[in-house]
This record gives structure tokens, C-alpha cells and sequence, in this order.
């Protein structure tokens, strides 16, 4: 799971630092929507997709944002299910 992380540079981030931010995203998520290890491949491609369509938000706000947005769609994805 970690390497669909680091699939793509961080850009505006330490790529250490991004790669563990992505990943805090995803655990918190995890624990929020399921346990079912097919499901957190799922939530860690969202997060790494939402993280790449947030590029050029300000830094400080990016934690909030990519949380905020990872979870919008993945409510969104178990709604069209």
C-alpha cells in the first residue's frame, strides 16, 4: 500500500513528509469507514488521487483539505453502491 503513495512526487511538500501525511489520511479514514483490507487499498488510492488534485492549495492547509475531500468521495462512492 505504502508504494501508491510515493507512485507520484509530492509536490510542495517533503516528499517524507507528504508520504506521512498521506498516510495518517489514510489510517484515520481506514478506521472511520472499514477494516476490510480491499477497502483500504481503495481509500489510499482516493487519498494519494485527492492529494494530487489538491496541488497549489497552501501547505498549512493541506492536511484539513485532503482529509476533507478523501472522505466527500468515499462517502460519495458508498452512496452510488
Amino acid at each position: 500500500m505504502a508504494d501508491l503513495l510515493l507512485r507520484e512526487p509530492t509536490r510542495g511538500h517533503d516528499s517524507a513528509e507528504g508520504a506521512a501525511m498521506l498516510s495518517e489520511t489514510a489510517s484515520r479514514l481506514g478506521s472511520e469507514f472499514s477494516a476490510d483490507p480491499d477497502r483500504l487499498e481503495l481509500i489510499m488510492a482516493v487519498v494519494a488521487h485527492c492529494h494530487r488534485d489538491l496541488q497549489g492549495s497552501p501547505t498549512g492547509a493541506m492536511p484539513e483539505l485532503l482529509e476533507r475531500l478523501a472522505r466527500q468521495r468515499l462517502l460519495s462512492s458508498a452512496g452510488e453502491n
